[in-house]
């Protein structure tokens, strides 16, 4: 019988002639340059990521958000459950978007056990179900959004080849689609901010992936679960850097980066009762494995410099500074597949027609 775990980080849009409106008082955010045809065009910051100087953030005290609502897609366990600890430990309103009330809410009293003061909440969240969405966007009851955190998943440990409710395969469905129709219903909300923030949780598995967009939907005789695991992820993290070059293009004050946790285990990650509780002894046997990779609070660093660092700029790729495996988060290179112009369109123009949401996401 296949598991099937909770995972923490684990259409074509239109672009106008000529200068896109904008809000009184938005800032324009500066392209590479004007496209009026593909906008894929548009260079991706993420293939030349602006260098970390050293010591220039504290991952123990990011910068204050307070005033800004952020929400966390699976912020009640593993790595989104610790981005939204420390998102909220800036004074920020944190909403974890979950499938399960009960969890959502241990996990919100737990940040608030540590968080004096957290303003954290929960809304209903099936990425699975994609008619469920527009509620769900309807349940945040807000009139703008500073960020969204793509974080939610689902891992397949085993076959069988398991589906959504709308029919899709499962990981992809869940993963990418939900994530990616979600944006769409988003939109209206991230563009009333002033500067919102798409960031999409990839996964370092991703890196020896490639996408098939023969078989996106891995019906093919040979499933495998963690190879359609990481295709999945790699979807979404080509999603991300697409959906920053379309943004560039509109002029919009938008932004998506993509951010990835690196080697992240629960042996090396401390305990936050009853949502993560780690014995002694996994403690002790995970501590050799210290040495290449990190718990899940680290893994979570860089997400929330992705959503908070004031310097970050669509486009841009966050991880751990070692190897991409463990450490302090910084901007570091895209592999070129990940940012392939033509395979993301392909990838945007598929994603479209699975999900049915409209080709420009609702960024207008």
């Amino acid at each position: 019988m296949a598991r099937r775990r909770r995972v923490g980080g684990r259409c074509d849009l239109a672009v106008r002639d000529g200068p896109t409106p904008r809000r009184p008082g938005a800032r324009r955010r500066p392209a590479a340059h004007d496209v009026t045809e593909e906008p894929d065009t548009v260079p991706s910051a993420a293939q030349h990521p602006r260098p970390t100087p050293p010591g220039s953030w504290d991952v123990h005290r990011p910068p204050s958000a307070e005033g800004r609502s952020i929400l966390v897609t699976g912020g009640n366990a593993g790595i989104g459950y610790f981005v939204a600890e420390q998102l909220a430990g800036t004074g920020a309103t944190v909403v974890l978007g979950s499938r399960d009330r009960t969890k959502a809410e241990a996990a919100a009293a737990s940040i608030r056990s540590r968080v004096p003061g957290a303003r954290v909440r929960h809304v209903p969240l099936d990425l699975a179900d994609l008619a469920s969405l527009p509620a769900t966007v309807d349940a945040l009851a807000l009139d703008r959004l500073d960020a969204v955190v793509h974080n939610a998943g689902v891992a397949l440990d085993d076959p069988p080849r398991r589906e959504t409710a709308d029919g899709h395969e499962l990981m992809l469905g869940t993963n990418h689609l939900g994530h990616f129709a979600l944006t769409r219903w988003l939109a209206p909300l991230l563009m009333a901010a002033p500067a919102g923030r798409v960031v999409t949780v990839g996964s370092f598995a991703a890196k020896s992936e490639r996408l098939d967009l023969t078989d996106l939907q891995s019906r093919a005789d040979d499933y495998r679960p963690k190879r359609t695991y990481g295709r999945s992820k790699l979807a979404q993290m080509t999603f991300g850097f697409a959906l920053d070059r379309r943004l560039r293009a509109l002029g919009s004050t938008v932004s998506s980066l993509v951010a990835h946790p690196g080697g992240a285990l629960d042996a090396l990650t401390p305990s936050r009762a009853p949502v993560h509780v780690r014995t002694s002894g996994e403690r002790l046997r995970g501590l050799p494995a210290g040495l290449l990779v990190q718990g899940k609070d680290a893994g979570a660093w860089p997400v929330v410099r992705a959503v908070l660092d004031p310097l970050a700029t669509g486009g841009q790729l966050w991880g751990p500074r070692v190897f991409g495996l463990r450490g302090l988060p910084r901007a570091e290179p895209v592999q070129e597949q990940m940012v392939d112009a033509t395979l993301a369109a392909r990838l945007w123009e598929a994603s479209c027609e699975l999900t049915g949401v409209e080709a420009d996401l609702g960024f207008r």
